[in-house]
């Protein structure tokens, strides 16, 4: 590490804490050459997570895109944005744990399903739709008399 100032790698850390979301560290620096203070953050690095689509191709595993679906889903339904948010972050915590490298994208959607079946029923039904692509409206009353 250098000081942004003066280039200098006399450095010390005046302040440490974690970051209000807990997922950095914020140090607060001091050059013993020119005195001035900066801060820096420490995060884990983490290998991308590689989603396999149906057709074969692969893309990296997108947050917004997951948070997007849902919010579609869950239009003008009681449902906050943060439990939105907590439910991809549990998801994608999941996924890291047991997938590692390469995820298929229909196990991203089937945990999204499973967690809207219990939040809320319509933004459940508004996703399934989407993501089991049903073709008619037989498929819907099937999918509806299961829940």
């Amino acid at each position: 590490m250098k000081c942004p100032f003066c280039d200098s790698s006399e450095l010390k850390v005046v302040d440490s804490r974690d970051t209000e979301s807990q997922d950095a560290i914020r140090r607060r620096r001091e050059c013993l050459d020119c005195g001035r203070r900066f801060t820096t953050y420490e995060r884990v690095e983490e290998m991308p997570l590689t989603v396999i689509k149906r057709g074969g191709e692969r893309e990296v595993f997108s947050r917004p895109k997951v948070l997007a679906g849902l919010l579609r889903a869950c239009e003008k339904r009681p449902i906050e944005t943060k439990t939105l948010e907590r439910m991809v972050d549990a998801i994608e915590t999941e996924l890291r744990n047991e997938y590692k490298v390469e995820v298929p994208s229909a196990e991203i959607g089937e945990r999204v399903l499973r967690r809207l079946k219990d939040l809320d029923k319509v933004a459940y039904v508004r996703f399934a739709s989407v993501y089991r692509q049903f073709e008619d409206v037989e498929e819907f009353k099937k999918e509806l008399s299961r829940l």
